[in-house]
């Protein structure tokens, strides 16, 4: 047995991003990945359900884009690099995702950061 193999699923409430979830988000992440031309964030943007047929998103993942809930997508198989373009869209940023992980307010989420520079 690899490390990696005996470590896998020793981080309580986190997603270890492996080649199962890859598999499983493959059409989510597709999608984010389109993200990087105006032209398909416009098309998304217009309409949302078309956008998500048209990369065959699954149930689960519909769900969490129309939440705009990102522990949701990553639970979805979705890779936090392409979500971030998602994120973007909706002009979220990385500490408005690290206030959803943590389950706090943007506000609270930068607040503990500026206390742990300090330690």
């Amino acid at each position: 047995m690899s490390l990696y193999q005996h470590n896998v699923g020793q981080i309580p409430g986190t997603t270890i991003f492996d080649g199962k979830e890859a598999m499983k988000g493959y059409a989510l992440n597709k999608m984010c990945f389109s993200f990087n031309t105006a032209e398909n964030r416009e098309e998304f943007s217009k309409d949302e359900d078309a956008y998500c047929t048209k990369f065959n998103l699954n149930d689960q993942q519909r769900k969490a884009i129309q939440d705009r809930n990102v522990l949701d997508l990553i639970a979805a198989g979705g890779n936090v690099y392409y979500l971030a373009k998602f994120a973007g869209i909706f002009g979220l940023d990385v500490q408005d995702i690290g206030a959803q992980q943590t389950g706090t307010s943007k506000e609270e989420f930068k607040a503990m950061l500026i206390a742990q520079k300090g330690e």
